[in-house]
Formats: C-alpha cells, sequence, structure tokens
C-alpha cells in the first residue's frame, strides 16, 4: 500500500476509532524503512498519481511479532490493574 491508503485501511480496520494524521504516518514509514523494517518503489497509484508503496521485509514481520507481544503483554497488564489484580 501506498501512505494513503494505510491511512485509511487503519480508519476502516479500526471501525473509525484509530485517526493517524499524515504527520505521523510519513515519519513512522521513513523510521521503519531505514530500520529496514519496509522496503518502498515508487509507482503509479491508481488515479496516475506518483506514490510510494512500502512492503514489509522479513525483518519487518520479526519486530512486529515482537512489538505485537509487548503489547499485548501491555494490554493484560492495565487489565490486571483495572480489575484490581484480579485478572487472569
Amino acid at each position: 500500500m501506498h501512505g494513503f491508503e494505510l491511512l485509511n485501511w487503519v480508519r476502516h480496520t479500526s471501525d473509525e476509532q484509530l485517526i493517524l494524521e499524515e504527520g505521523a504516518l510519513y515519519p513512522a514509514l521513513h523510521r521503519m524503512e531505514s530500520r529496514g523494517w519496509l522496503d518502498a518503489k515508487w509507482a503509479i497509484s491508481d488515479k496516475g498519481r506518483r506514490a510510494k508503496y512500502y512492503r514489509v521485509t522479513p525483518e519487518g514481520r520479526r519486530a512486529l511479532a515482537r512489538a505485537q507481544q509487548g503489547w499485548m503483554d501491555y494490554v493484560h497488564a492495565v487489565a490486571q490493574v483495572m480489575a484490581g489484580g484480579s485478572a487472569s
């Protein structure tokens, strides 16, 4: 996907609960690209405009798996706190 497609995908997939701003997305994409987590290529979009398309690399998939586990650990910890320590 290109950046604008990503913005719309996140919005749609989250039922409008997550709204990414371009000013946050594009610097994040550039950081991920510089870390080797994304490959990017310029191409022409469906609307005939030049757009940078991103693809997750194998290293990016490994980084995503680590981040997902970290997020799940965080969610579990918050659930425990919200339940007064009784969440399993």
